[in-house]
């Protein structure tokens, strides 16, 4: 049986070569993340709606490419850092290391390879930029 294509907003961090996210160890996500690795990652970076041009000023990109759980304990820590100073980055160290030792034990890290991206945006906000605006 063909498995069905599964969508889910995420939070994630990513750190100019790698896209990382967490999950639950035990879960929809990851099981179908270990039957196929390979994935496809979307953010909308905008999306203004334009009502009287029946239309919206988007940009996006998606990013394909091949997911990994993080079984090492350093890889999963360094991950995880990231994340927490990209959603917190006023926190204190100390802090920190005490919500992600309390939410350590269920925590799975995961980390996207890129193989390609593809980026896609509104002609109006290419002409905004190419006129300086």
């Amino acid at each position: 049986m063909a498995a069905t294509p599964y969508a889910v907003p995420l939070n994630y961090v990513y750190d100019g070569q790698k896209i990382y996210f967490h999950c639950a160890v035990d879960g929809h996500k990851i099981d179908a993340i270990r039957r196929e690795p390979k994935a496809s990652f979307c953010v909308i970076d905008q999306d203004q709606v334009m009502p009287a041009e029946y239309t919206s000023y988007f940009r996006s990109v998606i990013v394909f490419g091949t997911v990994r759980v993080l079984e090492d304990e350093q890889e999963k820590r360094a991950s995880i850092e990231k994340l927490a100073i990209r959603y917190a980055p006023m926190d204190s160290k100390q802090n920190r290391d005490r919500v992600i030792a309390l939410e350590w034990a269920p925590l799975c890290m995961l980390e996207m390879t890129i193989d390609h991206i593809s980026g896609k945006q509104a002609i109006e906000l290419v002409r905004q930029q190419e006129a300086g605006e």
